[in-house]
This record gives C-alpha cells, sequence and structure tokens, in this order.
C-alpha cells in the first residue's frame, strides 16, 4: 500500500464541454486532492508517461488526519485482472483530478494480494466507504469484513446477488438492458418473442427476465432455446426455435462475438425476418457493425457520447485505451464527492443520500441505487447500422 499527495491538474483544454457540465453538477471548486496510487504496468509495448515524483511511503497505519474523507480502493492490481484493476485505479484518479477534490483522501489496495486481508486493512486504517472489489466472491468476502464495522461497499460488480446490506452494486446490470430492448420492441408493435440463451447462470438470468418483460409488455414468449458456446450447439439451438411458430423478435442474450456467429445461424434455420435483439455485453464488441447479418439488430446500453470524452482524455494521460468498465471508477468518484459536499469528516458515510430518487450523473448517464443496493440505470437502444452503432431511442435525462 502506498499513500501519494498529488497536486496535478489538467489544463482547461482538457476538458471537454459535456464532461465541464458533469464537474459543475458536482459543485467542487477545490485545488488539490489526495490519492493512493499503485505504478503503471506497461502492457503489448506501450509506453506509459513518467508520473511526478512521489513522497515516500508511509508504513504501518494511515497518520491521523481530521481534514479528509477517508476512501479506500479495493480492485486487483497484480496477477490476471491487474489490467482492469488498474484502469479503475487510473479513473478514480482521473476524477479527483477534474473534480478538485480537496477533502477526500483516497487509498488502494490490492485485492489480488488476498481480499480478505486487503478489506482488513482497509477497515482498520479508518476508511469510511470503499469502492470495489470487482469480483462477485470478492465482495461477498469484502462484506463480511466491512458490514460488521459499517462500512458501506460501492462495488464494479454487476451480480446482483451480491447486492444489499450495505452493499451497492455500480455494475450495468443485464437484466435492464433486456427489459430496455424488450420493451422498445413492443412499442414497435412486436408481441411474439423468442431468445438464444448460453447454458449457466447468466442465461437462467436472461431467460427469467425476459419472461417477466415480455409477460409485463403484453407480449408472448414462444420459445427460448439454451446452448453450449459451440458452433454445433448453436446450430442446434436455432433449428428448435420456430418449433411453436413463428416469432416477430428474437434476444441473442450473448455477447458480440457469440451474436456475430449466432445471427446467419437465426436467418438460415429459424427466421429471415424476425428482428434480432442484444443486450448490453454487444456495447464493447467492435465486430458487430461490420458483420452483414447483425444489420438492423437493436440493443441497449449506457450511453456512449461521455465515455468516448473520457477514453480520448484517458489515452491522452495513461498513454492506453481504458478498459470500458473503469468508467465506473470514475463515476464512484463522482459520487463520493457530491455526498461529502454535505458529509461531516470523521463521521460514518451518510448511506441515505445513496437511495435518492433522483439519483446521480455520470460517464454512463444517470442512475440511482435502489433499495436493495441494485443500481438502476437510464438506457438508450440503439441499431446496428453498417460500420456503426446508431441511436434510435435516446436514454431519459433522469428518473
Amino acid at each position: 500500500m502506498t499513500v501519494i499527495a498529488d497536486n496535478r491538474t489538467f489544463g482547461q483544454a482538457e476538458t471537454r464541454p459535456a464532461l465541464r457540465r458533469i464537474m459543475k453538477w458536482t459543485g467542487v471548486t477545490s485545488l488539490i486532492f489526495l490519492a493512493g496510487c499503485q505504478s503503471i504496468v506497461p502492457r503489448g509495448g506501450e509506453r506509459t508517461p513518467t508520473p511526478a515524483p512521489a513522497p515516500p511511503p508511509v508504513s504501518g497505519a494511515l497518520p491521523t488526519d481530521q481534514t479528509h474523507h477517508r476512501i479506500a480502493l479495493l480492485v486487483p492490481l497484480t496477477g490476471k485482472n491487474a489490467g482492469v484493476g488498474q484502469s479503475l485505479a487510473n479513473a478514480t484518479t482521473m476524477a479527483l483530478l477534474d473534480t478538485k477534490a480537496q477533502n477526500i483522501r483516497m487509498t488502494s489496495y490490492d485485492t489480488a494480494k488476498g481480499v480478505t486481508a486487503a478489506a482488513r486493512k482497509a477497515v482498520a486504517d479508518g476508511n469510511k466507504l470503499i469502492l470495489g472489489p470487482l469480483l462477485s466472491d470478492n465482495v461477498v468476502a469484502t462484506a463480511n469484513i466491512a458490514r460488521p464495522a459499517g462500512v458501506p461497499i460501492l462495488s464494479f460488480s454487476n451480480d446482483a446477488g451480491v447486492a444489499g446490506n450495505n452493499v451497492y452494486l455500480l455494475g450495468h446490470i443485464p437484466s435492464q438492458s433486456i427489459e430496455r430492448v424488450v420493451n422498445y420492441a413492443r412499442g414497435k408493435g412486436m408481441s411474439r418473442f423468442a431468445a438464444l440463451v448460453p447454458n449457466g447462470v447468466y442465461g437462467q438470468r436472461a431467460s427469467s427476465t425476459l419472461l417477466k418483460s415480455v409477460k409485463d409488455a403484453g407480449g408472448t414468449v414462444v420459445s427460448i432455446q439454451n446452448f453450449n458456446r459451440d458452433s454445433a450447439s448453436v446450430a442446434a439451438a436455432t433449428k428448435k426455435l420456430p418449433e411453436n411458430g413463428e416469432f416477430d423478435a428474437v434476444l441473442l442474450a450473448d455477447n458480440g462475438a457469440m451474436a456475430v456467429k449466432a445471427a446467419p445461424l437465426i436467418r438460415q434455420n429459424a427466421s429471415s425476418t424476425a428482428k434480432i435483439l442484444g443486450t448490453d455485453l454487444w456495447n464493447t464488441s467492435s465486430n458487430l457493425a461490420g458483420a452483414p447479418s447483425m444489420r438492423g439488430a437493436w440493443f441497449a446500453s449506457v450511453a456512449d457520447g461521455l465515455y468516448s470524452q473520457y477514453a480520448t482524455k484517458y489515452r491522452s494521460r495513461y498513454g492506453r485505451a481504458p478498459f470500458r468498465l473503469s468508467s465506473l471508477g470514475y463515476d464512484s468518484v463522482l459520487l463520493t464527492v457530491k455526498v461529502a459536499q454535505s458529509w461531516k469528516v470523521g463521521t460514518p458515510f451518510p448511506i441515505n443520500q445513496l437511495t435518492d430518487s433522483g439519483g446521480f450523473i455520470g460517464l454512463d448517464g444517470v442512475f440511482r441505487f435502489r433499495r436493495n443496493g441494485i443500481s438502476e440505470r437510464a438506457l438508450e437502444v440503439q441499431e446496428v447500422q453498417r460500420g456503426s452503432f446508431a441511436i434510435i431511442d435516446p436514454a431519459p435525462r433522469g428518473f
């Protein structure tokens, strides 16, 4: 663990107009911040900008501090998930710089070296809020330490099964994207739905969400077929799709790579005209727009406009592209800075402010937390076109 004080700020020219609006929303005008950082490990021969010299590391417990809120960041900074973890850590540092938050001290703890030990250290150091962890099993382990201490968790996981009881999920919940695209399709006159879903927990949840969403929208699910992630299994599943009659739309509840493989088989074996629907997993796939069989398909996801500006700024600072979910790290800091305006240093985090019905705004648009700890997000519907995605139904600007 290293504690680093850093007074660097970005020039005004780097801050895009839309990002400036978010900064204005936080209402913070201070000039310095304190952040816990780790060194960046270059990948693929990329060069990383040389960081400013840091003060000597602080050994043992953190010093007494009566002027800053102590926030812990728990992410993997070594091991197989180090790239994702470092991208999240970089995003939190950027957010601290952009907001110029002077009353927050953030310290990083490496979950790859032992999540239980990291959580215990974070609590012992007096942190009043934990950002992270990333993996759902790490969330459970962290909650077992943080919950008895009264320290809430803002996790980057999207596993709804670990939410609740002081654990709040920033991750994008797949079921919400299914609900959104089903409702949009139903509004366009589609009433009979089918689905291809992978075997496993994700597929089970996708099936349950589809059944409920279609029923609530007044439609009918005529077929749900499961598959393993191989060509033979997908081909067999698509042949079974029309066994209960024709359908207007088919949900392909898997990532973009699998969608590209499955779409031609749907056209060949099941329906040449049914609208293909997808989930927010498609949002990170660059291959979809180049696949002729995917043209005209719809999927729902968070809006990408602000993220694109952030990604450009990130590349300029760190010399590489960010991981898509690093926006969760940025937004976790924006939320914390907003709450910190009325949060007295040294007192417990005001958890009741997390469930404000008005919600929060970040790179991924507006969001709010339900009482069960799951985040609700405003999603847009996009259409796959020749070489690009087009927004056909914008995300709501509020709740």
